[in-house]
């Protein structure tokens, strides 16, 4: 194994180091931004001008971003203490409670975008399965050739994926109890009710009877051809003093990024307007803050020969986006009485099943290249086309 696939194993396995600076600094600048934008009225940004306004976006985007790499910081301590295969299930619902946080914090003050939830989903999905994921396959490939990967923990994603996006963002364009691309009560509750009960059996799938399933494949593992895969590092008894420090800070720290999203959000539709920007876009930079920590996590992993890793991160990412973003969504908006638009227009249905077609033959053999990563970046141009220019 090269010393670059050694290190990056010892990322993956290994205890986590990061100074008190690092793990505590994102939640220090967290709340220092949130206490001053209380200080100064946090609807000051509508009294300046473009130039003001942006300021405000910039600072607000730089806070939220360092503050969500804090939160998966502490998560990767849990992660570790927990042991696998629940490190990356840790890591991956940490920052998909962020995008929970961020969107709900947006709903529950003022006049909320109906179609904010939509935007955003959709926006994990194709940044996730063909922005990251392509770049992953394209750098991996042009490092190693061909990488490998376990493929029924790739298919485990997909079989549950699908469906779950199909139903939540083109689904609801052809029912008729609304007159819009909304669902009835009857139809949020069952299908909040069915996206948790798929996105229940497959966690119970991952963490106890199918744990193998999402283990590197001994190719990989090895670094020559594939045979009998070694035994599992033993995992770590967890420290309780240690779970239960770094998740209280990990909710410290999620607590202002949530406060703060609001902020960024009316001080962002404030630049978008004055400039022209299509109302998508506010979806495509709450995904990115989102996804920055775990795609660079992901990237390494590929470019180290861990694709194994890479793929639970990304997939499950996208999973559990739709997972718990549509029972939360469903339910908060049901409440406060705003209505939820889920359905895509046609021009990204089109994109979301052309992805989830293109990710399934992707996912076919047990063997990725550079070809199926400039693929997925096609698509993800494409998507990123029609979004600036509907």
């Amino acid at each position: 194994m090269s010393h670059t696939s050694t290190e990056a194993h010892g990322l993956a396995h290994g205890a986590p180091h990061f100074t008190a600076m690092q793990q505590f600094g994102p939640l220090g600048v967290a709340w220092a931004v949130f206490l001053a934008m209380t200080l100064l009225g946090h609807d000051a940004h509508s009294h300046t001008g473009l130039g003001q306004s942006f300021i405000i976006v910039v600072v607000l985007f730089t806070t939220i971003l360092w503050g969500a790499i804090g939160v998966m910081r502490h998560a990767e301590a849990v992660a570790h203490e927990l042991g696998e295969p629940l490190g990356t299930l840790v890591l991956t619902l940490s920052a998909v409670t962020v995008e929970v946080a961020l969107i709900l914090s947006v709903m529950l003050v003022g006049d909320s975008e109906p179609t904010l939830a939509r935007d955003t989903m959709f926006a994990v999905v194709m940044i996730i399965v063909n922005g990251l994921l392509g770049a992953a396959l394209l750098l991996g490939g042009f490092r190693h050739r061909q990488q490998i990967y376990n493929l029924e923990g790739a298919r485990s994603f997909l079989v549950v994926l699908t469906p779950l996006a199909i139903c939540a963002m083109v689904l609801p364009n052809f029912t008729t109890s609304t007159p819009d691309a909304t669902l009835s009560f009857a139809q949020a509750a069952t299908l909040g009710v069915i996206t948790l009960f798929l996105y229940g059996v497959f966690l119970a799938l991952q963490t106890s009877r199918h744990r193998s399933f999402f283990a590197e494949a001994a190719a990989e593992v090895t670094g020559g051809h594939r045979g009998p895969a070694p035994e599992a590092p033993p995992t770590p008894r967890a420290s309780r003093a240690k779970v239960v420090r770094h998740a209280f800070f990990l909710v410290l720290t999620i607590i202002p990024v949530a406060l703060l999203a609001h902020d960024m959000a009316e001080a962002l539709d404030r630049v978008d307007r004055a400039l022209g920007v299509p109302v998508q876009m506010t979806g495509v930079i709450i995904a990115v803050l989102i996804l920055a920590p775990e795609g660079m996590a992901a990237l390494r992993a590929a470019w180290a020969n861990h694709l194994q890793r890479s793929v639970n991160i990304l997939l499950g990412s996208s999973l559990s986006t739709i997972g718990m973003t549509v029972p939360a969504v469903l339910l908060v908006g049901h409440f406060i009485g705003h209505d939820i638009v889920l359905g895509l227009d046609q021009a990204h249905m089109i994109m979301l099943v052309l992805t989830l077609v293109t990710a399934g033959l992707t996912f076919g053999t047990a063997k990725t290249d550079m070809l199926k990563g400039a693929v997925h970046l096609a698509l993800f141009g494409i998507y990123l086309m029609l979004v600036l220019v509907p």
